[in-house]
């Protein structure tokens, strides 16, 4: 048994109202967002002005953190607009900047003193002394890079100040190039990946051309007719909590602000319940991820997991899809409990014969099976084929506000 351990922090995505709230009812401890600009995503919804205040206020009343990305590659006409919102994200309260730019480090020292640094991923640390480097320019925290290994991150860990904190992520999509660093996007489409702007090429499917028969492709896959050279899995590293908390790691990062509210419940739930087990367990050597767990991470959309490069392998690709996996659908959320079972807002059609998969607040799932369905007129349906219907959910159990239904594919 281990002695002395501080128990990792569970950090998760939110791009938007809807996921942050579910990534805080769902047990993160600390949520990280992107605001309209300097962020890595520009896909999402992301906070303005007006929601990011919201946002930490939410956190803080839960008594969680709240970390804001500015971890772009800025260019030059972008640098004059970074001390403005610098000193915006000071006065909001978030808890810490998440930086991949040492110039921007610099600018956050100066219009943001009194907030936390954190170096993204995108910096690429992969050793003890850079991060000694940047813990003495001011960063409290640093994001490892993805490529290391469990040996490797422990090193790191034994050789660096106790009070600089290490975060690594341990659940999502992964990236073909190093520690997020890429060009492909920008060669092919003009979207920069370093500013947030990553049209995904590695997801795309690609042909073989022979140079002198033009018109002419030669398939790597014949059936197929293209394959996703690129392809990386996804990683996941929910049987790997002991080796996680042993190597040193202070924060488990889960990727995916461009998800689902959905996906962060659920992937923040199945963190939360198997890290607390593990503790509550005494931080035993035979500690085993229960398979109800790992099974909430099988009900999200993903690629093939792997677990990326913790282990000294190569995470490897998918190279005969480029879609993701999906064994459930989402089907509702409920907005009110009731004597009767529940009030739903639809999400996908389901049916009045399907068994429903419940994920409460609590985190621990259970099903149902719905007896009955009626609609706002008061009439009883057999489907809920109407894309944001409220109805009244009639089931034997009692189904709490906030929860998820789930249906599994047939």
């Amino acid at each position: 048994m281990m002695n002395n351990i501080n128990k990792p922090e569970i950090l998760a995505p939110a791009g938007d109202e809807e996921a942050l709230l579910a990534a805080l009812r769902f047990g993160a401890d600390a949520v990280y967002v992107g605001a309209q600009q300097f962020g890595m995503r520009t896909s999402p919804k992301n906070f303005d002005d007006e929601s990011l205040p919201r946002a930490v206020e939410s956190a803080h009343r839960m008594g969680k953190k709240l970390y804001l990305t500015c971890n772009v590659l800025p260019r030059e006409p972008q640098i004059k607009l970074l001390p403005q919102f610098l000193s915006f994200a000071q006065e909001c309260g978030v808890d810490a900047l998440i930086i991949a730019d040492l110039g921007v480090l610099e600018l956050a020292k100066k219009y943001a003193p009194d907030t936390q640094i954190h170096m993204s991923t995108q910096v690429g640390i992969v050793n003890s002394e850079s991060a000694k480097a940047l813990y003495n320019l001011g960063a409290s925290r640093v994001v490892l890079a993805r490529e290391l290994s469990f040996e490797e991150i422990s090193q790191i860990r034994a050789n660096i100040p106790k009070e600089l904190e290490i975060e690594c992520f341990v659940q999502g999509a992964m990236c073909v190039s190093f520690s997020g660093r890429c060009l492909i996007s920008e060669y092919l489409t003009g979207r920069d990946p370093n500013r947030g702007d990553c049209s995904q090429p590695c997801r795309w499917k690609y042909h073989l051309f022979e140079e002198n028969r033009e018109g002419n492709f030669f398939p790597v896959f014949e059936e197929d007719g293209g394959t996703y050279l690129y392809n990386s899995k996804d990683m996941c590293m929910i049987d790997h909590i002991p080796q996680l908390v042993k190597a040193g790691i202070s924060s488990f990062k889960i990727e995916g602000r461009a998800k689902t509210a959905y996906y962060s419940a659920v992937t923040t739930n199945a963190y939360r319940q198997a890290l607390d087990a593990y503790f509550e367990g005494g931080l035993r050597d035979d500690y085993v991820t229960s398979p109800l767990i790992k099974e909430e991470l099988e009900k999200i959309s993903h690629r093939a997991y792997s677990t990326g490069f913790y282990l000294g392998t190569t995470p490897g690709q998918t190279t005969d899809s480029g879609g993701y996996i999906r064994h459930y659908d989402l089907v509702a959320l409920c907005e009110e409990e009731t004597p009767f079972g529940g009030i739903i807002t639809q999400r996908n059609k389901f049916y009045l014969v399907d068994e429903v998969d419940i994920l409460p607040p609590s985190g621990i799932p259970f099903m149902v099976k719905a007896e009955k369905l009626i609609n706002e007129y008061g009439e009883e349906v057999d489907s809920t084929p109407h894309p944001m219907q409220r109805l009244e959910l009639h089931c034997d159990r009692q189904i709490p506000a906030g929860s998820f239904l789930r249906v599994r594919r047939k």
